[in-house]
């Protein structure tokens, strides 16, 4: 069975990637859908590499708080950060549902430990809103616009950019040396 959930995870990823680009001209966009706790969080599917059960991470000493260590990802050694713990949510231990999405940022790769990653979803540019100064407690500046999905769910898109400052990229680089 996890085999099968990972190979379609990866058909999905694919997919999406390969037709984000063109659906931008067009007006729509591709995100993964994830939860931490009740809300649901989008990425664009052309910043994620792969969605894989989480592994145990080893801590690095000093590392950010947020930070739950680096693990080994088809060979190449990356930083996992608690995205709960970025946001200053209250934690919450790893489940059978707990995901780490793989994603770049400029030319950083970084596993996301989240509670779940849900889906592909493909949505009109049109139904992004920004977002208010501070939504839920987070920092307006980690958050590029809230969607409203088909089916009445709100979606918030998040700026992987912003998410980890200018000093969060340059410690998590140090952490792969």
């Amino acid at each position: 069975m996890r085999r099968k959930s990972e190979t379609h995870q990866r058909k999905m990823l694919n997919m999406g990637a390969a037709n984000n680009m063109e659906n931008d001209e067009m007006g729509t966009q591709k995100v993964i859908l994830f939860a931490l706790g009740e809300n649901t969080y989008g990425v664009p599917i052309d910043q994620v590499v792969s969605i894989v059960r989480p592994e145990s991470a080893t801590r690095v000493p000093d590392a950010p708080d947020f930070v739950e260590g680096v693990m080994n990802f088809r060979g190449s050694i990356i930083p996992v950060i608690n995205v709960r713990k970025r946001f200053g949510m209250e934690t919450a231990g790893a489940t059978k549902d707990s995901r780490v999405i793989v994603v770049t940022s400029g030319d950083l790769t970084v596993g996301m430990l989240v509670d779940t990653a849900r889906e592909v979803v493909e949505f009109g540019t049109r139904q992004i809103e920004q977002a208010p100064d501070i939504v839920g407690g987070l920092d307006a500046a980690f958050i590029r616009g809230i969607a409203s999905l088909d089916d009445d769910r709100l979606l918030i898109l998040l700026n992987l950019e912003k998410v980890l400052s200018d000093q969060d990229v340059h410690d998590l680089k140090s952490l792969k040396d």
